[in-house]
């Protein structure tokens, strides 16, 4: 009789009954909680953990061939845009570009030479036009001497010998016309055919000058594209190049890494795209860092297919054996240049990534042509404009002018700074004397 009174007293026990009253509220209380939450936030968030960070990764490559003689930057180094990376033996390109200045001096001289001889030409002209003009005259006046004796030979006055002999002097000065009318034709022929190779064009604009100017440009840039420089800032990674290594055009010598513009490439399914549109705030967190940094982000466009479509070997669907397998597109995230600044990124660290679907107003791809480079570089801009002042040098310093201010290529502080780590191997390129 006792045991099914205690059991009695256990199920009206207040304190008991109180206790889970509490802990069914509470769990009520947190699933009505947890569905408010969802249904104002949670069910606008879309996430994945198949997202990496990446960034422009530029390869150096030599646009000329040759030997490696210095390299002024390694794997982990930080480098700005135009230090020098590789050197390479400029001894060649020098020996083309002194025979391409000398070549053009030598042909400044020869177009001097033909303009000079348009004036001598002219000259000439002028002379023979004299000589056809005296030569007339005196054919004229020997004309009027015949005339006047021919009435007083009737009369016996001038004898027939002295009248034929006349005769003869007119003949002879007719003859002398017509050799002074052909020279002065001869004369204005060649003037002609000089002026053709002189006519609308000067001695700087010249073909032929014009033509050596252009070898001479292409040796300088031969001479100075024996510096590799760094096009950006960034870092070194990758370095395969060696010391008296001889290398071909186009060969990667190392990598270089532009930690400072990054994005994530963020990889959702396909069943997740409907909702995901251009610039919808994202929030990423890095494997490296953990959840104590969160970065924020913006997405800036939707792959265009599929990885599995650009995959090096795609999927081939249409067999007996397929089997369905779940897609992912690309979405590319810009990053906080801030947040990256203060907590450094790698390109392809893993990533996750939530993004906040609730503002439906963007694009699901992009319609706007950009209007912008999406990266450049003004590094090489000089070279061409140090070759156009050589170019310039010679030309001014072949035709008795004064030369341009600046014809040598520069050092920048940067390059001389690697070039001094690299035991003074980098040098800049000698300018070869011009043909005086």
């Amino acid at each position: 009789m006792s045991e099914p009174l205690a059991s009695n007293k256990e199920a009206t026990n207040p304190a008991r009954r109180r206790g889970l009253t509490l802990i069914a509220a509470a769990v009520a209380i947190a699933a009505i909680g947890w569905g408010a939450w969802h249904w104002a936030n949670g069910r606008h968030m879309e996430t994945t953990d198949n997202a990496y960070v990446a960034g422009n990764v530029v390869q150096i490559t030599p646009q000329v061939g040759g030997t490696v003689v210095s390299i002024g930057a390694d794997d982990t180094d930080y480098v700005k845009a135009g230090q020098l990376l590789v050197k390479l033996d400029p001894a060649d390109a020098r020996v083309a570009l002194e025979q391409a200045e000398a070549q053009l001096a030598q042909t400044v001289r020869e177009v001097r030479t033909l303009f000079a001889n348009n004036s001598t030409l002219k000259a000439q002209v002028s002379l023979r036009s004299a000589d056809l003009a005296r030569a007339q005259a005196d054919a004229a006046r020997l004309q009027d001497d015949v005339a006047r004796r021919a009435p007083l030979m009737a009369s016996g006055a001038v004898g027939k010998e002295e009248f034929q002999h006349a005769n003869a002097q007119v003949t002879s000065a007719k003859s002398t016309v017509a050799a002074a009318q052909a020279a002065v034709v001869a004369a204005q022929e060649q003037l002609a055919a000089s002026q053709t190779q002189t006519e609308g064009t000067s001695i700087e604009q010249h073909p032929n000058v014009q033509r050596a100017s252009a070898r001479v440009r292409e040796a300088y840039l031969a001479v100075q594209r024996a510096q590799l420089l760094a096009p950006l800032d960034g870092h070194v990674a990758k370095r395969g190049v060696q010391v008296g290594q001889r290398v071909q055009a186009g060969a990667p010598l190392m990598t270089l890494v532009a930690l400072n513009d990054l994005w994530v490439d963020a990889n959702f399914k396909e069943s997740q795209l409907q909702n995901l549109r251009i610039g919808q705030p994202a929030e990423l967190v890095a494997d490296v860092y953990g959840t104590k940094v969160v970065y924020h982000g913006k997405v800036t466009g939707l792959g265009a297919g599929t990885g599995a479509a650009f995959a090096l070997l795609p999927a081939q669907n249409a067999t007996g054996n397929w089997i369905k397998v779940v897609q992912r597109v690309p979405v590319r995230i810009a990053l906080d240049p801030k947040e990256v600044s203060e907590h450094a990124l790698r390109v392809g660290l893993s990533m996750d990534v939530k993004v906040d679907t609730a503002d439906q107003s963007g694009k699901t791809l992009s319609d706007t042509q950009r209007t912008t480079p999406v990266a450049a570089t003004a590094v090489f801009d000089e070279q061409f404009k140090a070759a156009d002042d050589e170019v310039a040098n010679i030309i001014a310093a072949n035709l008795g002018r004064k030369a341009v201010a600046v014809a040598s290529p520069k050092v920048t502080q940067a390059q001389a700074s690697s070039a001094a780590q690299a035991q003074n191997h980098a040098s800049a390129p000698v300018r070869a004397p011009v043909v005086q």
